[in-house]
C-alpha cells in the first residue's frame, strides 16, 4: 500500500473512505447466504476475518466460538487514540441502546493495535468506560500483527516527539450469531445505520 506523506494522520486512519473499501468488497466471495440489503458493506462468505485468538483483561483467551449466540461487532485500535476509537465506540454503545432488547445479543470487542502500552487494565477501564459490556482483546506484538494480518487491518506506529501514535484503520467488522463474517461497517455511518444493519442479522439468525 503506497501513501503520500501529505495525507494528515486522521485521514490515514479513515481507510475505509477509499481504496480499502473497494479491496475489502472484491476480497468477498460472491455468495451471499442471505439476499439482504445493508447500509454497510457486505462482506458475507469472505475468506478472511474468520476467526482470532486473543486475551481478555483478566488473561483468558478467547475466540469467536466465547460468543456464539450474539453477533459480534469488532474494532481495532489504541486506548490513547485522540478521536477515531472514542468516536467508535460511542457510536458502538449508542447502537446497543438503538437496538433495544436486541442489544443485549450485541457483543462489542475491541482489539489493541497498541499492546506495549494497553495493559489488560488500562483496556479493561477503557472499553467499560464506554459500556460495561465491552470487552477489550490484546495479543504479544506477534500475535496482533497476525490477527491484523488475519483481518486486512492497516496500522503503523508513527513517532510524535518523545513519543508515537497509531495509525489505523477505522472500519468495524460484524459477525452474526452462529459466527460468520457478514459486513463492515464504514466509520462515517450512522449509529442509526449500524443498528439497522445489526438488526438484520440478529433477526435472520
Amino acid at each position: 500500500m503506497t501513501r503520500k506523506e501529505s495525507i494528515q494522520p486522521t485521514r490515514r486512519r479513515l481507510l475505509l473512505s477509499g481504496g480499502s473499501l473497494a479491496a475489502l468488497t472484491t476480497l468477498a466471495a460472491c455468495d451471499k447466504v442471505l439476499p439482504t440489503r445493508f447500509n454497510g458493506v457486505d462482506i458475507t462468505g469472505a475468506s478472511y476475518a474468520t476467526d482470532f485468538r486473543l486475551a481478555d483483561a483478566d488473561g483468558r483467551e478467547r475466540t469467536l466460538a466465547d460468543f456464539k449466540g450474539k453477533a459480534v461487532m469488532m474494532f481495532f485500535g489504541f486506548t490513547q487514540c485522540p478521536d477515531v476509537c472514542p468516536t467508535a465506540l460511542v457510536r458502538a454503545a449508542e447502537i446497543r441502546k438503538l437496538l433495544g432488547s436486541d442489544g443485549e445479543r450485541l457483543q462489542v470487542i475491541f482489539v489493541t493495535v497498541d499492546p506495549e502500552r494497553d495493559s489488560p487494565v488500562v483496556l479493561k477501564a477503557y472499553t467499560q468506560a464506554f459500556d460495561p459490556s465491552f470487552i477489550g482483546l490484546y495479543g504479544d506484538m506477534q500475535r496482533t500483527s497476525e490477527t491484523a494480518k488475519d483481518f486486512k487491518v492497516f496500522y503503523r506506529k508513527v513517532p510524535t516527539g518523545s513519543s508515537y501514535t497509531m495509525d489505523h484503520s477505522a472500519f468495524s467488522y460484524v459477525f452474526d450469531p452462529k459466527g460468520k463474517i457478514r459486513i463492515v461497517l464504514r466509520h462515517e455511518q450512522s449509529a442509526q445505520e449500524c443498528a439497522e444493519d445489526l438488526r438484520k442479522i440478529l433477526r435472520s439468525a
